[in-house]
């Protein structure tokens, strides 16, 4: 059953962070002991499974509040995880995506004193030689625009998230779409704290050509492609 904000809830967590993964074997491990800090505080840790055909669910089982199985959509997994969550605030983090040392107290004082939801700036691995560009230029353009990526650790409270209806249900560009909705509520903080993610993405297709790749498609989803059209031209690396 989906939990309202509005109920309450005996002795919940203040944040709560879902990580949606899908045959992440080699990431999980990492991660988790990277929230482990976080968990040692309270922080609620859910995993969202996608059906991953891997030992992603018995590596996760030890080191999480719970591991939830959900249909293979990162939006949907996101959505599950969120609804049977404990929190009042919620964090969305990829498995490949290293939280800032007590990023809970950042994103509550973030928003207590700005706003529903945000972002973290992000750095990305040096995995390439353009990667510290990339990083400043992904950072930079989500301050013009007030969008948020996945990979920046949107955050929000459980209040936002319900008034907007969750993550749209849609196979890709599900962050973009997230980012619209909650600007109609509040523009995003926007952190200075970093959180770093991986440069597989980068490495695997190669940086010049993963980076015309995503502007070609955000430019097409811009102008209206849908995000199922845009899907079967999207790689998913892990």
């Amino acid at each position: 059953m989906s939990v309202h904000w509005s109920e309450p809830l005996a002795n919940a967590p203040r944040l709560s962070i879902i990580v949606p993964v899908l045959n992440e074997a080699s990431t999980i491990q990492e991660c988790l002991t990277a929230l482990l800090p976080l968990w040692r505080c309270g922080v609620e840790i859910v995993i969202v499974d996608g059906g991953s055909e891997d030992d992603t669910v018995a590596l996760a089982l030890p080191l999480a509040d719970r591991v939830l199985a959900s249909e293979r959509d990162r939006a949907r997994q996101m959505n599950h995880g969120a609804r049977e969550s404990r929190g009042e605030h919620l964090v969305f983090l990829h498995a490949d995506t290293r939280l800032p040392n007590r990023a809970d107290l950042a994103i509550e004082v973030a928003l207590k004193d700005t706003g529903g939801w945000g972002r973290f700036d992000v750095d990305i691995e040096r995995g390439f030689a353009l990667a510290g560009l990339v990083g400043w230029s992904m950072n930079r353009r989500s301050r013009m625009t007030g969008i948020a990526t996945g990979d920046q650790a949107m955050f929000m409270t459980r209040e936002a998230f319900e008034i907007v209806g969750g993550f749209p249900d849609q196979p890709l560009m599900e962050d973009i779409a997230m980012s619209r909705h909650l600007h109609r509520l509040s523009a995003p903080t926007c952190l200075a704290q970093r959180v770093t993610t991986s440069a597989r993405r980068w490495q695997q297709n190669g940086p010049l050509r993963t980076i015309a790749k995503m502007w070609w498609l955000r430019l097409r989803y811009g102008f209206g492609a849908s995000p199922g059209t845009l899907a079967g031209d999207y790689t998913d690396v892990r």
